[in-house]
């Protein structure tokens, strides 16, 4: 194992990583214009709308990392093999970025729309509770010093934690008193904030959400996965010193 950690982590960065590097900051500038500026302005919210199209996409990358997570964490239950609880803790961590976004931007939307930065609405209450709980996970490791031990619980617990992702997703469909509009289908009845941009919506949101979802993610993941490997190869060294 130890081999395996020193021949991806002391190479050199793989073309590809950076290849989807500069993929990654080509999109991010490319949905950020879409979505800024692009776009026509809503004439309902005005410009605090636009940051829908980092909001919603947003959430849709921490819900990839997430579900890393829970690959990584099965993986490893099945097959004993740190790569895949470097994969779990990279899941976390991104997800848990991604989703600190998702709900900075919806505070900042809900000012002046709902004229309040926050309010325990189902999506709301959910989507914190979330963040809280993969918060935890990182508690949870950091916890348990013995490695197998910490790998096993991070793995059942990253696993479990995914169903208040599935929370968060649908809620908005099975409560009927939430604030939150339904993006695709009909809203509950008191859903508030949908919004009509005049021109340009599924240009900018489609990108953004296959962007967030798919290509940033990944990249993220890979990147904290080098680095994970790097500790470990520290913390490995640092044994050695001290046994000597």
């Amino acid at each position: 194992m130890n081999q395996a950690i020193k021949s991806d982590s002391l190479n050199p960065v793989p073309r590809v990583l950076w290849v989807l590097t500069a993929l990654t900051v080509l999109g991010l500038i490319g949905t950020l214009y879409l979505g800024l500026v692009y776009v026509g302005t809503d004439v309902t919210q005005g410009a605090v709308q636009r940051l829908f199209y980092v909001h919603m996409p947003s959430f849709f990358g921490a819900f990839t990392a997430f579900g890393a997570t829970v690959l990584g964490g099965i993986l490893y239950l099945k097959n004993r093999d740190a790569k895949w609880d470097r994969l779990a803790v990279a899941g976390v961590e991104i997800g848990l970025a991604l989703s600190v976004l998702t709900l900075a931007t919806g505070s900042v939307w809900a000012r002046p729309i709902w004229n309040t930065w926050w309010t325990w609405d189902p999506r709301l209450t959910s989507a914190a509770i979330m963040v809280l709980t993969y918060a935890a996970y990182l508690m949870l490791r950091s916890g348990i010093e013995n490695a197998d031990t910490r790998r096993r619980f991070a793995s059942v617990y990253g696993i479990v934690a995914f169903s208040t992702v599935i929370l968060t997703l649908v809620i908005i469909r099975i409560r009927p008193d939430t604030i939150h509009p339904v993006v695709v289908g009909a809203s509950p009845q008191n859903a508030q904030g949908t919004f009509e941009a005049t021109t340009g919506v599924v240009v900018a949101l489609l990108p953004a959400l296959a962007f967030y979802a798919t290509l940033l993610p990944i990249t993220l993941m890979w990147w904290r996965i080098r680095l994970e490997n790097f500790s470990e190869i520290v913390e490995q060294r640092k044994l050695q010193v001290v046994g000597n």
